[in-house]
């Protein structure tokens, strides 16, 4: 009993040490100003026209998340995955804070925002293959993409996310387009993170698997 206790703390530090790597990558994301990550392009976009920070969007855009996997799953919902709202309000405020600790970095040039934007990619990967690693509970984001594989049949995980994150896409596309008249958010770096965010977290969940928690 003991034993498994500490293993699920040192699961729950992992965890929370992910999302910390993670928020930085996409204040470096945010910091290239070539295109956020696809999970992080709505929050983007609305903090460009409303009073909220991108972190804060983070958090309300999560909320959103469980209601939708509440209202898809009903009875099915399982409460421990409750636990997804003070994970998004971790990651919220860390990526608020994380965005102020390299808003002195310089970034001038477009070698210089790729390079911030390459960092922000690499930094999502490592977050992300530590969450999974970790094994106790999923952002929101990856929440939803779940909860719809429950309920529509042969429907495979891979294949909803790459829809889902479209679908971020485009939401933050066209309500950047309606508020503020430009495309926010939405560039190169985004297509660079939809593809290579996924396949780096792959290969480092390999060297995880290596290791013992």
């Amino acid at each position: 009993m003991r034993q498994d206790i500490v293993s699920l703390i040192k699961r729950y530090i992992l965890l929370l040490a992910g999302l910390t790597v993670m928020a930085f990558g996409v204040a470096f994301s945010i910091k290239g100003n070539l295109g956020t990550s696809p999970i992080s392009s709505v929050p983007y976009a609305v903090s460009q026209f409303t009073p909220l920070t991108v972190g804060t969007a983070t958090i309300v855009m999560h909320c959103v998340f469980i209601v939708i996997q509440i209202a898809v799953l009903r009875k099915k919902y399982q409460l421990i995955q409750l636990m997804q709202l003070p994970v998004a309000f971790f990651f919220g405020y860390l990526t608020d804070f994380g965005v102020w600790a390299v808003q002195g970095l310089p970034c001038v040039n477009y070698m210089q925002q790729w390079l911030a934007c390459l960092v922000g990619i690499l930094l999502v990967a490592i977050g992300v293959s530590m969450e999974v690693k970790a094994g106790v509970v999923v952002l929101a984001g990856e929440g939803v993409v779940l909860a719809l594989c429950q309920v529509i049949p042969k429907a495979k995980f891979g294949y909803m996310k790459v829809g889902f994150d479209v679908t971020l896409v485009a939401a933050a596309c066209v309500l950047s387009l309606l508020f503020t008249g430009q495309v926010q958010g939405v560039r190169e770096g985004t297509v660079a993170a939809a593809v290579f965010v996924g396949l780096l977290a792959k290969q480092l969940g390999k060297l995880w698997d290596k290791m013992s928690i």
